[in-house]
């Protein structure tokens, strides 16, 4: 068993779509007509053939208080792994990135935290080696 697609929920995809590829870097795989909406997925582009992360419409009547409960405490709803949090942070920053914690080393690993301007806290790790 392996992870093949997770998703975001999404305030709206075409933003989404502009920053998580233009800003974070993702490279957009699919992006399939659905109605008012589409089968967007974006992929690393150090993986392309890897996970697909898809940038699902928020519309359902559960997603705001459940995206509303993390944000207000602090709870990232999703995690990337970065080889150098430190680096990813200062290149993040330049970009115009919103962190909410800045780089912080937990003892295994280094962390960060940013609003992906999407509707979501995301994590950003780097895990130490042991």
């Amino acid at each position: 068993m392996r992870i093949n697609l997770t998703s975001l929920f999404v305030d709206d995809q075409r933003a989404a779509l502009a920053f998580y590829t233009e800003v974070l870097g993702f490279t957009k795989h699919h992006d399939i007509p659905l109605g008012d909406d589409s089968w967007l997925t974006v992929v690393s582009p150090e993986s392309p053939d890897g996970p697909q992360l898809l940038l699902e419409p928020a519309r359902h009547p559960a997603v705001k208080p459940y995206r509303d409960a993390l944000a207000e405490d602090g709870i990232p709803l999703a995690q990337f792994a970065v080889d150098d949090v430190e680096a990813e942070h200062a290149r993040l920053t330049g970009r115009g990135v919103v962190f909410t914690q800045p780089p912080t080393d937990i003892g295994s690993a280094v962390v960060a935290v940013f609003d992906d301007t999407c509707g979501n806290l995301i994590q950003i790790i780097t895990e130490k080696s042991a």
